[in-house]
Protein backbone atom coordinates (compact mmCIF):
# COMPACT_ATOMS: atom_id res chain seq x y z
CA UNK A 1 0.00 0.00 0.00
CA UNK A 2 1.09 3.12 -0.80
CA UNK A 3 2.45 5.76 2.06
CA UNK A 4 0.13 8.87 2.16
CA UNK A 5 2.28 11.94 1.55
CA UNK A 6 0.07 14.59 2.99
CA UNK A 7 -3.20 14.88 4.15
CA UNK A 8 -4.62 15.93 1.92
CA UNK A 9 -4.65 12.71 0.20
CA UNK A 10 -7.66 12.47 3.17
CA UNK A 11 -11.37 12.94 1.29
CA UNK A 12 -12.63 15.19 4.22
CA UNK A 13 -16.68 15.67 3.71
CA UNK A 14 -17.21 19.22 4.67
CA UNK A 15 -18.30 19.95 8.24
CA UNK A 16 -21.48 21.50 9.08
CA UNK A 17 -20.95 24.26 10.69
CA UNK A 18 -21.86 24.52 14.96
CA UNK A 19 -24.96 26.14 15.58
CA UNK A 20 -25.23 29.62 16.99
CA UNK A 21 -27.05 28.88 20.58
CA UNK A 22 -28.37 32.90 21.64
CA UNK A 23 -28.54 33.41 25.00
CA UNK A 24 -31.33 35.51 26.11
CA UNK A 25 -30.10 38.59 28.00
CA UNK A 26 -30.38 38.75 31.96
CA UNK A 27 -33.12 41.19 33.12
CA UNK A 28 -29.95 42.89 34.88
CA UNK A 29 -28.95 43.34 30.67
CA UNK A 30 -32.05 44.63 29.56
CA UNK A 31 -32.77 47.21 32.55
CA UNK A 32 -29.16 48.25 32.03
CA UNK A 33 -30.13 48.77 27.63
CA UNK A 34 -33.21 50.62 29.32
CA UNK A 35 -31.28 53.22 31.29
CA UNK A 36 -29.55 53.59 28.02
CA UNK A 37 -32.57 54.69 25.93
CA UNK A 38 -32.67 51.06 24.46
CA UNK A 39 -36.91 50.55 23.73
CA UNK A 40 -36.59 46.98 22.88
CA UNK A 41 -34.81 46.15 26.08
CA UNK A 42 -37.82 47.70 28.01
CA UNK A 43 -40.46 46.30 26.21
CA UNK A 44 -38.46 42.47 26.36
CA UNK A 45 -38.80 43.19 30.23
CA UNK A 46 -42.34 43.95 29.83
CA UNK A 47 -43.17 40.74 27.91
CA UNK A 48 -41.13 38.86 30.50
CA UNK A 49 -43.42 39.98 33.25
CA UNK A 50 -46.20 41.36 32.26
CA UNK A 51 -48.51 38.64 32.64
CA UNK A 52 -47.34 37.07 35.95
CA UNK A 53 -47.39 40.64 37.18
CA UNK A 54 -50.70 41.16 36.24
CA UNK A 55 -52.07 38.13 37.47
CA UNK A 56 -50.18 38.59 40.51
CA UNK A 57 -52.30 41.85 41.18
CA UNK A 58 -54.87 40.72 40.54
CA UNK A 59 -55.03 37.85 43.26
CA UNK A 60 -54.27 40.74 45.50
CA UNK A 61 -57.09 43.34 44.28
CA UNK A 62 -59.73 40.58 42.76
CA UNK A 63 -60.48 42.67 40.02
CA UNK A 64 -58.85 42.42 36.48
CA UNK A 65 -58.86 46.32 35.29
CA UNK A 66 -57.25 47.11 38.35
CA UNK A 67 -55.14 44.62 38.05
CA UNK A 68 -54.36 45.55 34.47
CA UNK A 69 -53.91 49.36 35.40
CA UNK A 70 -51.84 48.62 38.83
CA UNK A 71 -49.43 46.87 36.28
CA UNK A 72 -48.74 49.53 33.92
CA UNK A 73 -47.86 51.51 36.53
CA UNK A 74 -45.68 48.89 38.04
CA UNK A 75 -43.40 48.92 34.74
CA UNK A 76 -44.16 53.19 34.63
CA UNK A 77 -42.04 53.03 38.31
CA UNK A 78 -39.53 50.63 36.36
CA UNK A 79 -38.83 52.59 33.29
CA UNK A 80 -38.95 55.60 35.62
CA UNK A 81 -36.53 54.30 38.48
CA UNK A 82 -33.84 52.21 35.95
CA UNK A 83 -31.17 54.45 37.16
CA UNK A 84 -31.32 54.18 40.64
CA UNK A 85 -31.97 49.72 40.49
CA UNK A 86 -29.54 48.47 42.62
CA UNK A 87 -28.62 44.89 41.43
CA UNK A 88 -27.97 43.22 44.90
CA UNK A 89 -31.75 41.70 44.17
CA UNK A 90 -32.84 39.57 41.54
CA UNK A 91 -34.73 42.08 39.26
CA UNK A 92 -38.09 39.79 39.66
CA UNK A 93 -37.67 40.65 43.58
CA UNK A 94 -37.62 44.26 42.32
CA UNK A 95 -40.81 44.50 40.24
CA UNK A 96 -42.87 42.31 42.93
CA UNK A 97 -41.74 44.67 45.76
CA UNK A 98 -42.97 47.61 42.98
CA UNK A 99 -46.31 45.32 41.97
CA UNK A 100 -47.10 44.33 45.56
CA UNK A 101 -46.68 48.33 47.37
CA UNK A 102 -49.08 49.59 44.76
CA UNK A 103 -51.63 46.35 45.17
CA UNK A 104 -51.92 46.96 49.03
CA UNK A 105 -52.35 50.51 48.61
CA UNK A 106 -54.72 49.66 46.50
CA UNK A 107 -56.31 47.68 49.25
CA UNK A 108 -56.11 50.28 51.42
CA UNK A 109 -57.42 52.85 49.55
CA UNK A 110 -60.68 50.67 49.00
CA UNK A 111 -60.56 50.39 52.48
CA UNK A 112 -60.73 54.35 53.60
CA UNK A 113 -63.48 54.98 50.81
CA UNK A 114 -65.35 52.30 52.15
CA UNK A 115 -64.96 53.71 55.82
CA UNK A 116 -65.99 57.01 54.93
CA UNK A 117 -69.03 55.76 52.88
CA UNK A 118 -70.36 54.22 55.71
CA UNK A 119 -69.43 57.57 58.00
CA UNK A 120 -72.60 59.00 57.00
CA UNK A 121 -74.72 55.92 58.04
CA UNK A 122 -73.16 55.33 61.75
CA UNK A 123 -73.43 58.80 62.62
CA UNK A 124 -76.19 59.42 65.11
CA UNK A 125 -78.85 61.65 64.81
CA UNK A 126 -77.28 63.54 68.08
CA UNK A 127 -74.13 64.25 66.00
CA UNK A 128 -72.07 61.64 68.33
CA UNK A 129 -68.45 60.89 66.48
CA UNK A 130 -69.17 57.93 64.32
CA UNK A 131 -68.08 54.58 64.80
CA UNK A 132 -65.81 53.19 62.19
CA UNK A 133 -66.90 49.84 60.63
CA UNK A 134 -65.64 47.55 58.38
CA UNK A 135 -68.48 44.66 58.08
CA UNK A 136 -66.74 40.97 58.04
CA UNK A 137 -67.77 38.97 55.00
CA UNK A 138 -70.35 36.57 56.11
CA UNK A 139 -71.79 35.61 52.18
CA UNK A 140 -72.12 31.45 52.38
CA UNK A 141 -70.76 29.93 49.56
CA UNK A 142 -72.62 27.87 47.80
CA UNK A 143 -73.62 24.57 48.29
CA UNK A 144 -73.09 22.50 45.49
CA UNK A 145 -70.32 20.58 43.69
CA UNK A 146 -67.64 22.53 42.18
CA UNK A 147 -66.32 22.54 38.93
CA UNK A 148 -62.33 23.61 38.54
CA UNK A 149 -63.56 26.68 37.46
CA UNK A 150 -65.97 27.61 39.88
CA UNK A 151 -63.64 26.23 42.25
CA UNK A 152 -60.95 28.68 41.49
CA UNK A 153 -63.49 31.08 41.96
CA UNK A 154 -64.06 30.67 45.42
CA UNK A 155 -60.42 30.39 46.54
CA UNK A 156 -60.02 33.68 44.78
CA UNK A 157 -63.04 35.31 46.55
CA UNK A 158 -61.86 33.79 49.60
CA UNK A 159 -58.31 35.10 49.49
CA UNK A 160 -59.66 38.36 49.00
CA UNK A 161 -61.43 38.30 52.32
CA UNK A 162 -57.90 38.11 53.50
CA UNK A 163 -56.44 41.02 55.93
CA UNK A 164 -54.04 42.62 53.54
CA UNK A 165 -50.96 41.57 55.43
CA UNK A 166 -51.75 38.00 54.55
CA UNK A 167 -52.91 38.24 51.34
CA UNK A 168 -49.68 39.08 49.55
CA UNK A 169 -47.09 36.48 51.01
CA UNK A 170 -49.97 33.79 50.50
CA UNK A 171 -50.31 34.59 47.10
CA UNK A 172 -46.53 34.95 46.35
CA UNK A 173 -45.47 31.09 48.02
CA UNK A 174 -48.79 29.08 46.78
CA UNK A 175 -49.63 30.88 43.61
CA UNK A 176 -46.37 32.18 42.42
CA UNK A 177 -44.10 29.40 44.24
CA UNK A 178 -41.45 32.01 45.26
CA UNK A 179 -39.13 30.85 48.28
CA UNK A 180 -39.69 31.95 51.87
CA UNK A 181 -36.29 34.34 51.63
CA UNK A 182 -37.33 36.01 47.84
CA UNK A 183 -41.17 36.54 49.40
CA UNK A 184 -38.80 38.27 52.65
CA UNK A 185 -36.79 40.08 50.40
CA UNK A 186 -40.13 41.06 48.40
CA UNK A 187 -41.74 42.70 51.09
CA UNK A 188 -38.80 43.29 53.10
CA UNK A 189 -39.06 41.33 56.33
CA UNK A 190 -38.20 38.16 58.09
CA UNK A 191 -38.66 34.66 57.24
CA UNK A 192 -40.42 34.30 60.21
CA UNK A 193 -42.82 36.45 59.73
CA UNK A 194 -43.14 35.34 56.03
CA UNK A 195 -44.25 31.97 57.48
CA UNK A 196 -46.37 32.89 60.22
CA UNK A 197 -48.38 34.89 58.24
CA UNK A 198 -48.95 32.24 55.20
CA UNK A 199 -49.49 29.86 58.21
CA UNK A 200 -52.69 32.00 59.54
CA UNK A 201 -53.29 32.85 56.38
CA UNK A 202 -53.88 28.94 55.31
CA UNK A 203 -55.67 28.54 58.43
CA UNK A 204 -58.05 31.04 57.60
CA UNK A 205 -58.83 30.09 54.06
CA UNK A 206 -59.76 26.58 55.74
CA UNK A 207 -62.12 27.71 57.91
CA UNK A 208 -63.66 29.96 55.34
CA UNK A 209 -64.17 27.12 52.97
CA UNK A 210 -64.39 24.08 54.99
CA UNK A 211 -68.28 23.82 53.75
CA UNK A 212 -67.61 24.67 50.17
CA UNK A 213 -63.99 22.90 48.96
CA UNK A 214 -61.63 20.52 50.53
CA UNK A 215 -58.97 22.23 51.15
CA UNK A 216 -56.25 20.17 51.11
Amino acid sequence: MRALSSIEQFDFAAAAPAPVVVQPATDHALLEGTLAGDEDAFAELVARYRNQITSYIYRIVNDYDTAVDLAQETFLRVFRAAGRYQTTHAFSTYIYRIATNLAISELRKRKRRRLVSLTGLLTGSDGEEAIDFNPPDEQPLQDVVLVDAERRAVVQRAISTLPERYRAPLVLRDVEGKTYDEIAAILRTSEGTVKSRINRARNFLRDKMRNYVQVV
